[in-house]
């Protein structure tokens, strides 16, 4: 039996700080295992007592009968090390410490989580500060939460792995509340051993789990949860996390527009979007998508049915699905015929929504028209609105509902109108995902579309020497020569040390040149007045003079001359960065690039190492990307090129890895289709 197992699933449980009273915390567990029918022996500890809840009780784990499976431990936090070694040394498999006042309470905290890691030895260790967890599907309730007071709970095929144990009890009294059934739920706390990956990549097996719904609010080590994630998608289960820090800022820094552009929380929605991981927008929605996902039913396109017996609350799901990226044509001819044909004058049934407002509330005009929804090949969904009408006979709509289900696998969803409790229960018991909120349905039904496949595996870096490079910030030359060395196109340029040289480089220059100030201490040229467009080769001398005295005026940065460059035209101007997320790792960005960078802020970004199809979902999840489609008769750009330049950047990012502190393009020009891009500036800060 793997550790991971002999936690959700113990044989032997002991309970260390055991109490007689099932009212106090102490008490719980043992009550909670033996009143939802633990099959498993369960060994309280206790020196002061003989018995517990009617079970011999035991002065210390060593002296136990058998080496337990697992260990709960409701002692204070001054008590858990020694009872922690004790239950080692008893060949205990894993223990669950509950007490808090360890990592989560500063230095003093940290050194005694150090202290009881070390103390474990060999067993594995969840918590501490943790509420413990819950194996719904096998009846195994391992808590000391009042929330388990509850005498009925509904099992289902969501596990929850959250890292707040009060999360935990509110997910699960909320989802009990409304009939939405859990697999295993699990609070992994302070996570000094045992993580949210370790549980995660165990789910990918579990038989009871389809869904994993996660409270998150640090992941400890990126490259374990990516491959948990991955195995729990390769196993068809679908991930949705709610991760809490949204409104810290990220940027480690202001270097680049990169540094600047790119929060925590954006690498975290790149990680996320790379393994298919589904982002819960909303704390409700930590239910609400998993709720709809748990039926393993998915839309094969965009387009959503409406039938109702409340035309109102009809119009509001209508209006929150199309604020959202689905569709609500109306019925084809076909359809709209077959609805015609029931013959109902006072019902609206060849538009969307489909309104049986006047006709009733009728079980078999509802049996008929999900009938022919569910066969119809114009809609990918329906969603069932349920009325007031309704309250008093909820089986009204759910059994025509199950019965649609039975022959079709499209997605069935229900909005309840009323303040309806027993209605929302009684449908989600019945695999009919039921909602209170029209938000919900559009939250879930977005969910609910077609998965992409996860990308392979990317190619790492090919050999490029990178012997030769110097340590901190390149001139801008240097950085593009850089670039060019990895596969990157850049524009043709020539640089000179002084006035004259620049002047004789650009003779060789067919039409007007950008001239630029070239200086590893100047990394933002304009603001000094190092930039000139569009000078004529015969002013280069002169404008590099004037252009001189401008930056003398303004820094005393180290000057190496100035850089000659062609002048681009007609492209679209894109910024390519690259930076590392502390916790996360590195990550390529791209987006609208040029002087409005920072104003617009339409920038996507994913963690290395990337693949073709990852770099062209890139382009295409980009506002601007309409700007490379041919947007108002302008020429389509070469977004093949652009491509390729953005997988070159970052295998460029992948050799350098450990060196490279900051790199970027602003802009890339993307020319029209066919002429390929140029790298017209360049920024790069080496370690």
């Amino acid at each position: 039996m793997s550790v991971i197992n002999a936690i959700l699933n113990p044989k032997s449980v002991v309970v260390v700080g055991a109490s007689n009273d099932p009212a106090k915390l102490t008490g719980r567990p043992i009550a909670y295992l033996q009143k939802h029918g633990y099959a498993g022996n369960i060994y309280p500890i206790n020196p002061k007592s003989d018995t517990v809840a009617g079970l011999k009780a035991y002065a210390d784990p060593r002296h136990l009968p058998e080496a337990p499976d697992l260990a709960l431990v409701l002692l204070g936090a001054n008590r858990v090390i020694d009872a922690v070694r004790q239950l080692a040394e008893a060949g205990c498999k894993a223990a669950v410490i509950l007490a808090s006042g360890f990592g989560e309470q500063g230095e003093e905290g940290r050194a005694r989580q150090a202290q009881l890691r070390a103390a474990a030895g060999e067993m594995r260790i969840l918590g501490p500060n943790t509420i413990g967890l819950v194996n719904l599907s096998d009846r195994i309730i391992l808590t000391a939460s009042g929330a388990m007071e509850s005498e009925e709970f509904t099992d289902g095929p969501i596990a929850l792995l959250s890292q707040s144990g009060g999360i935990m009890g509110s997910l699960l009294s909320r989802a009990a509340g409304r009939g939405i059934g859990f697999s295993k739920l699990i609070a992994t706390g302070n996570e000094c051993d045992l993580e949210v990956s370790d549980f995660l990549e165990a789910l990918a097996d579990d038989p009871a789990t389809n869904v994993v719904a996660m409270y998150l609010e640090t992941i400890r080590n990126v490259d374990a949860f990516r491959r948990a994630a991955e195995k729990v998608r390769a196993a068809g289960k679908r991930i949705v996390v709610y991760k809490v820090g949204r409104s810290e800022s990220g940027a480690q820094s202001a270097v680049s527009h990169t540094g600047a552009l790119a929060g925590a929380d954006e690498v975290y929605d790149a990680l996320f979007a790379q393994l298919g991981i589904i982002r819960a927008e909303t704390f409700a929605d930590l239910l609400d998508i998993p709720a709809a996902l748990a039926a393993g039913r998915m839309m094969a396109g965009k387009r959503v049915a409406i039938v109702t017996s409340t035309g109102g609350a009809a119009t509001v799901v209508a209006d929150n699905i199309g604020l959202s990226d689905l569709e609500m044509p109306a019925p084809d001819a076909d359809t709209a015929a077959k609805l015609l044909a029931l013959d109902l004058k006072e019902a609206v049934l060849d538009r969307n929504p489909i309104d049986v407002t006047l006709a009733g509330l009728r079980p078999d005009l509802f049996r008929s028209i999900l009938k022919i929804l569910a066969e119809s090949s114009c809609y990918d969904a329906i969603v069932v609105v349920v009325g007031s009408s309704s309250i008093g006979q909820p089986e009204l709509v759910a059994g025509p509902v199950m019965e649609a289900m039975a022959l079709t696998d499209k997605p069935l969803i229900s909005y309840v109108s009323p303040e309806a409790p027993g209605i929302v229960r009684h449908l989600n018991r019945n695999g009919i995902a039921a909602y209170q909120a029209p938000e919900s349905c559009a939250s879930a039904l977005m969910a609910l579309q077609p998965v992409k496949a996860l990308s392979a595996a990317a190619k790492m870096p090919t050999a490029v020497e990178t012997s030769d490079l110097p340590s901190g910030a390149l001139n801008e030359a240097d950085a593009k020569a850089l670039f060019r060395r990895f596969g990157v196109p850049i524009t043709r340029e020539a640089s000179g040390a002084t006035p004259a040289e620049a002047a004789k480089a650009a003779a060789d220059f067919d039409g007007p040149v950008v001239i630029k100030i070239l200086s590893n201490e100047i990394l933002h040229k304009t603001e000094v007045g190092g930039v000139a467009v569009g000078v004529n080769p015969n002013d280069v001398e002169a404008a590099c003079t004037q252009m001189l005295e401008r930056v003398r005026a303004k820094t005393e940065a180290k000057i190496d001359g100035f850089l000659i460059q062609e002048l681009i035209s007609g492209g679209v101007e894109m910024i390519l960065g690259y930076n590392r997320d502390p916790q996360l790792g590195a990550y390529v960005l791209l987006g609208a690039g040029g002087v409005t960078t920072e104003l617009y802020q339409d920038v996507t970004l994913r963690l290395l190492p990337l693949d073709r199809p990852t770099a062209r979902g890139m382009i295409d999840s980009l506002k601007c990307s309409a700007l490379l489609t041919g947007f108002r008769g302008q020429p389509a750009g070469d977004v093949e090129a652009l491509t390729d330049a953005v997988l070159a950047f970052a295998e460029m990012a992948g050799a350098l890895e450990g060196r490279l502190t900051e790199a970027e393009i602003n802009p890339v020009f993307v020319l029209p289709q066919g002429q390929g891009v140029r790298a017209a500036d360049g920024l790069m800060v080496l370690s």
